[in-house]
C-alpha cells in the first residue's frame, strides 16, 4: 500500500493560515510591531517548511532526492508567499488600516533616536515611505517569505533522511 502524499498546496495553505492567525492575534492584542514578535513568524515559517520537507520524505519512504525535497519545500514556500501577499494586503488595507500610521510613527521615532538626520530629512524619508508603503509591504512580505523559504527548504532537504534507490533495482 502506498502512502498518501500531502501536497505542497495543502501544506502551504496550512502554514499561511497559521501565520495569518498569528498576525491577527498580534494585531488585536497590539504587539504586532513589537521587536520580539517580528522573529516569531520567521521561526514558525522556517520550522514549518523544514517539517514540510521531512514529511514529504517520510511519505515517500525516504526515497526522494535532495533536489525533489528542496523543490517540494520551495513549492510550499510559493504557496505561502502567494497567500500571504493577499493576506498582507487585506490586513493593511481592511483589517488593520492603522498599521501604516503606527509603522510611520515608529519609523519617525527610530530616525529621531539615531540623531544624524535633520527634521527635513526625516520628513522626506517619511513622505517616500508613506507614498510607497503598500508596495514596500508587499515586497517585504513576498521577498522575505521567498528568502526564508529557500533557506528553510535547503535545510529541510538536507536533514531529511534519504534511502536512494539504485536505478538498476527495477530492471
Amino acid at each position: 500500500m502506498k502512502n498518501k502524499i500531502t501536497s505542497h498546496i495543502t501544506k502551504g495553505l496550512m502554514i499561511a493560515l497559521v501565520l495569518a492567525l498569528m498576525d491577527l492575534v498580534a494585531g488585536i492584542w497590539n504587539f504586532k510591531l513589537s521587536s520580539w514578535f517580528r522573529w516569531l513568524p520567521i521561526i514558525v515559517l522556517t520550522g514549518s517548511l523544514i517539517w514540510a520537507c521531512i514529511t514529504f520524505g517520510a511519505q515517500n519512504n525516504y526515497t526522494e532526492s535532495f533536489g525533489n525535497l528542496f523543490a517540494h519545500g520551495f513549492k510550499t514556500t510559493a504557496v505561502v508567499g502567494c497567500v500571504f501577499v493577499i493576506y498582507t494586503l487585506l490586513s493593511v488595507l481592511v483589517i488593520f488600516p492603522e498599521t501604516k500610521d503606527i509603522a510611520l510613527e515608529q519609523a519617525r521615532r527610530e530616525m529621531e533616536r539615531r540623531g544624524d538626520l535633520s527634521e527635513e530629512n526625516i520628513e522626506q524619508g517619511l513622505a517616500i515611505t508613506r507614498r510607497f508603503f503598500i508596495p514596500f509591504t508587499i515586497a517585504g512580505a513576498l521577498f522575505g517569505t521567498i528568502l526564508i523559504g529557500a533557506l528553510a527548504s535547503l535545510i529541510g532537504a538536507a536533514v531529511t533522511k534519504k534511502k536512494p534507490q539504485s536505478p538498476f533495482e527495477n530492471i
